[in-house]
Order: structure tokens, then sequence, then C-alpha cells
């Protein structure tokens, strides 16, 4: 028996707007989205001389580095999702990207997590 988690519609999920917005009840501008995005991208020249999506294994073994309970959750997910090492690979540098963005150091749960909602939605569609 396999019981599939209720999710909203995406119709409904989209009227919600931004999760940023949801939080604080402002949205962004587009200016201010784009210095993110800018400040993200300097962050990642300056920490490894290339962008995220760059990174080798070796790059990430030093970059993408995981707490303990944090990487227990990856592997949960990768078993779960039945996930490839080159699918694992792609959410640590999605994760580390939405790290950057918010302008941390370290991954941390709520990152991975978002990154692993993202791979389930690619998956799914």
């Amino acid at each position: 028996m396999k019981i599939e988690p209720y999710s909203e519609p995406a119709h409904a999920l989209c009227a919600l707007g931004g999760v940023e917005e949801q939080l604080t009840g402002i949205a962004q501008t587009p200016e201010q989205v784009r210095a993110r995005v800018l400040a993200a991208r300097d962050r990642q020249l300056q920490r490894s001389g290339k962008l995220n999506a760059q990174l080798g294994p070796s790059d990430m073994l030093t970059h993408c580095q995981l707490q303990t309970h944090d990487q227990l959750l990856l592997e949960r997910a990768i078993d779960r999702l039945q996930l490839s090492a080159r699918s694992m690979q792609r959410i640590l540098r999605v994760a580390r990207t939405i790290t950057d963005l918010v302008e941390a150091d370290d991954i941390n749960s709520t990152h991975l997590t978002e990154a692993l909602g993202y791979r389930r939605l690619d998956r799914a569609g």
C-alpha cells in the first residue's frame, strides 16, 4: 500500500505568492531579486572561482558539506526517491545556491529540503 501525502493543486500554490512574501507579507521588487541573485553569484565566484552549477565532485566535498542530520536526510531521500549520484550532486548544487541566495554560510535542513522539493517537482513534470 502506497500513501501519497496531500498536496495543494499547483494553481493554489501559485496564488500564494513567494515564500518570502508569505513570511513577511512584502513582495520583492524585480530590482531586489536581481540584487540578491547578483550577490549570490558574486559569493559563489569569491568562494570557489566558479558558479555552483560548475562545481565538480571534489569541489562539492569542500563547498557543499552537510551536518550529520542533513546528510541522513539526504540519504533517506536518495533511497526513497531512488535517485542517482548525479541527482544527488544536482540537489547539493541547488541547496548551495539557495544557501547563497539567503546569504548563509552553511547548507542547512531548510535549504536541503527546498532543493529536494524542486527535484521532486522536476521528476513529476
